[in-house]
């Protein structure tokens, strides 16, 4: 069985970098590679929507902790959905009419130069931190499907990654993106139906539907409707699908259909998590992610090997697209060029320091993954949001806006990385265990005050007028 699946495994990945040396041909300037030329039609973008956010998190994670908190855990997707969802109603249209090819060059465009680099530094560093949170899952995948410490064939792969990323770009990305996202629909469905249906389900004594409970309290819908959703609806790897789209009804219409079919596999994955929740006790299931528990003790070989590559597809589609983006902006948005190649250089680099991340620091990926999400979403989300709703409108304060920024960030940064800071000064419980919500609401509230509430004279009246106001 080992034989069969490092034979899949090395097909694949070799069927991806073939994908990304045919793309490097397409890939002809710096709209090519960063944003697929900004002319992909609704259904690879809304596949690659769902590809991208269908990664280690949302599949090994989300069915880990079903089986610790129970039906609950749905939330985590739910809130992504609501994201996206409230996403096609409110700014995807609006984000995909600025023409940027980057979140922060869209920011550059709402609120300046410094705005720009602020957010491209935010979204650069914090992602290094969520390619590092699925290359561990990565690493700990394909340790537990071959048997033991497989360092030799996770770097493998993991360069595979960085190498048909390199080669095609965002043209690679989404092309593989929707392959990805019909092997992982295909290993969960095929899991969940086998669970349910030919291994006794989980039975209605075992099953319950509430949607919160002791180890879910309400603080916590509060706390991820933002920190969680708010990265569905305003994440810069969720808006590059956008910004790849033909149109801003291409955009819009993505969106909204990815958050719907979140919504169902939300309940398929936290089910598949249920059923382990159910059948097998707290010492069975030990230190196992319950979805290897599967493949080694439940589930029939066909249906473990279609799990398995659908859960690397998860990972894969995960960090092709955060390597692309975080290199796109780091070059078009810090460096402030528009060069392919120096694009597929920082693609090199990013993926070589996640790698070496991930080797001398392998944690849980939730916390990784939430760490990240903990310093983007209070630093961003919300001085976003105002700009992008008052644009053409209203003028910025743009300091005061930049503040926001900052606050928020900083906010977030320490309650996610120097917990022991924050112990060391005695603070409340609730405000320890909600500082990335406080971070968001202090920038929401310096965003509001950055905007000039005063009505400014129309846009062919020198900016300088406004600016007197």
């Amino acid at each position: 069985m080992q034989s069969l699946i490092l034979g899949i495994l090395l097909a694949y990945v070799l069927f991806l970098i073939v994908l990304g040396v045919l793309d490097a041909k397409k890939a002809k300037d710096f709209d090519d590679f960063a944003v697929a030329g900004k002319k992909q039609k609704a259904f690879p973008v809304t596949l690659s929507i769902l590809a991208t956010v269908l990664g280690a998190s949302t599949t090994m994670g989300i069915a880990d902790t079903s089986f610790k908190l129970g039906f609950p855990a749905v939330w985590w997707l739910w809130f992504g959905a609501i994201g996206l969802i409230l996403q096609a109603v409110f700014i995807s249209k609006k984000v995909r009419e600025l023409n940027a090819s980057t979140l922060p060059g869209a920011a550059g465009i709402l609120a300046g130069k410094p705005a720009e680099i602020a957010l491209a530094a935010i979204i650069v560093i914090s992602w290094i931190g969520v390619i590092a949170g699925q290359l561990v899952a990565l690493y700990g995948l394909l340790n537990f499907i071959l048997g033991k410490d497989s360092k030799a064939v996770f770097i493998v792969v993991a360069l595979v990654i960085v190498i048909y990323t390199c080669f095609g770009g965002q043209l690679s990305v989404v092309r593989t993106d929707m392959l990805q996202f019909i092997f992982i629909a295909i290993g969960v469905v095929a899991t969940f139906v086998y669970l349910m249906f030919f291994a006794n389900g989980i039975g209605a004594s075992s099953f319950d539907f509430h949607l919160l409970n002791e180890g879910y309290p309400p603080m916590n819908l509060f706390n991820q409707f933002f920190i969680i959703g708010g990265v569905y609806f305003l994440g810069p790897d969720i808006m590059s699908r956008n910004l790849i789209s033909k149109s801003a009804k291409t955009a819009k219409r993505s969106a909204l259909v990815s958050g719907i079919v979140l919504i169902g596999y939300a309940v398929i994955i936290v089910m598949i998590g249920l059923w382990v929740r159910a059948n097998v006790s707290v010492d069975e299931l030990g230190e196992q992610h319950a979805l290897m528990y599967l493949m080694a003790n439940v589930i029939p070989k066909p249906v473990m090997v279609l799990l398995f590559i659908g859960l690397v597809s998860a990972i894969l589609s995960s960090i092709d697209t955060c390597i692309v983006n975080a290199s796109s902006i780091f070059v078009n948005n810090i460096l402030r060029k528009e060069n392919v190649n120096l694009i597929r250089a920082t693609v090199i680099v990013i993926g070589l320091i996640s790698l070496a991340f991930t080797l001398l620091n392998q944690g849980d990926i939730i916390t990784m993954l939430s760490g990240a999400y903990s310093v983007y979403t209070p630093g961003v989300i919300c001085p976003l949001l105002v700009a992008i709703l008052v644009y053409k409108k209203k003028e910025l304060r743009r300091g005061m806006w930049l503040a926001a920024v900052i606050c928020g960030g900083v906010f977030g940064l320490v309650g996610a990385y120097f917990p022991g800071l924050l112990a060391a000064l005695n603070l409340p419980l609730l405000v320890l265990s909600n500082l990335s919500l406080i971070g968001m609401g202090i920038s929401l509230i310096l965003a509001l005050a950055s905007v000039k509430w005063t009505s400014c004279p129309s846009t062919e009246i020198k900016e300088e007028v406004c600016e007197n106001l």
